[in-house]
């Protein structure tokens, strides 16, 4: 079997660079055996303001004009929703935090994305007395049913292997990659946390975190808007929301933990004064990297072998963004950003 790509690893990173080799006419033939999940748990919103700090996301403009065509696309060819638009609220805690948000709006970076008014709370579910400010141009991307979508269309078309990739079995040489029976001009791995185990990659200092998440209902609480107040509330309708998330760098096992429930429960009821009851929590392991940027570029003695990887917490917004970069360094040879490459990390 002759293609262009092998891709290891299908979430957020995976998809995004299938998307790239789509809109070119690239063959591609993927492996993945599901024991990554950060993008299954993610919570999916991309949001272009660093509402701790009120600062502008890096490159954030540049992101979303790639990655909101790649999700449209994506939608139409699949049949299935995934955008949903919907305003980020971020609760003010006093009159200086208000202050703080009116100076944060006028400035050139985020004007087009904070609004200068501040919102009156008028739930008696939120405890919010000096309001909430408002994120434009924000939404949530239904990371789950995306993965599910384009598995079962890799499976239709027989382009998926769910299986464990062996890594003793990948040859390398001047032109080609060989996996067992598959030849490929270039592999991309996009694995996630799960390069760990890469002999070709697990130099790169990647920073596994583990996250997790609660799912809950709240009939009374009637929020159409993505509440961020130490922790983020995001509707998903039939009055569930999902409540997330906690770091945690030392347990890396996908099993949820009491301990996470009751971090998030603690800030849950600082902010919200209805019941609710937990339905479900999840946990997963994020790819982060030391200095907040992703983990793009190639290997430096097999010059077929790519990593595509560290997207972190705000996956759904850098990983098409860099999607493109990769699919231009390898085909077009254009030069990677200094800030993604990895050749950042040469000693």
């Amino acid at each position: 079997m002759d293609v262009d790509y092998i891709i290891v690893g299908i979430g957020i990173a995976g998809i995004s660079f299938c998307e790239q080799l789509r809109a070119n006419g690239k063959t591609v033939v993927v492996f993945d055996d599901a024991s990554q999940q950060s993008s299954t748990v993610a919570g999916g919103l991309y949001n272009p303001v660093v509402l701790k700090r009120f600062t502008s996301v890096w490159k954030s403009t540049e992101q979303l004009n790639i990655a909101l065509p790649l999700y449209a696309n994506i939608e139409h060819r699949l049949n299935v929703k995934l955008d949903y638009k919907i305003p980020v609220y971020r609760k003010i805690a006093s009159p200086e935090e208000q202050n703080d948000w009116f100076t944060a709006s006028d400035k050139p970076l985020l004007s087009r994305y904070l609004s200068p008014k501040i919102i009156k709370n008028n739930n008696n579910a939120i405890d919010a007395p000096f309001g909430f400010g408002e994120v434009l141009e924000t939404g949530r991307v239904d990371v789950k049913t995306m993965i599910e979508a384009y598995k079962t269309d890799l499976l239709k078309n027989k382009l998926l292997f769910e299986t464990p990739f062996n890594y003793n079995d990948l040859q390398t040489q001047n032109e080609t990659v060989n996996y067992q029976n598959i030849n490929a001009k270039y592999i991309v791995f996009a694995e996630g946390s799960g390069i760990r185990q890469n002999p070709y990659f697990n130099n790169l200092p990647l920073n596994p975190a583990k996250g997790e998440l609660l799912t809950i209902h709240a009939p009374d609480l009637k929020i159409d808007y993505v509440l961020k107040a130490g922790v983020f509330l995001i509707p998903l309708g039939d009055n569930l929301y999902n409540v997330g998330a906690t770091y945690e760098w030392k347990d890396l096992s996908h099993d949820t933990t009491k301990k996470a429930k009751e971090t998030l429960l603690g800030k849950l009821k600082k902010l919200i004064k209805c019941s609710f009851d937990v339905v479900d929590q999840v946990a997963g392991i994020r790819p982060t990297v030391k200095d907040r940027r992703p983990l793009v570029g190639k290997h430096q003695e097999h010059k077929n072998l790519f990593v595509l990887n560290g997207l972190g917490t705000r996956g759904v917004m850098i990983g098409p963004y860099v999607a493109k970069q990769l699919y231009n360094f390898i085909e077009n040879k254009e030069p990677l950003e200094k800030e993604i490459d990895i050749n950042r990390f040469k000693s």
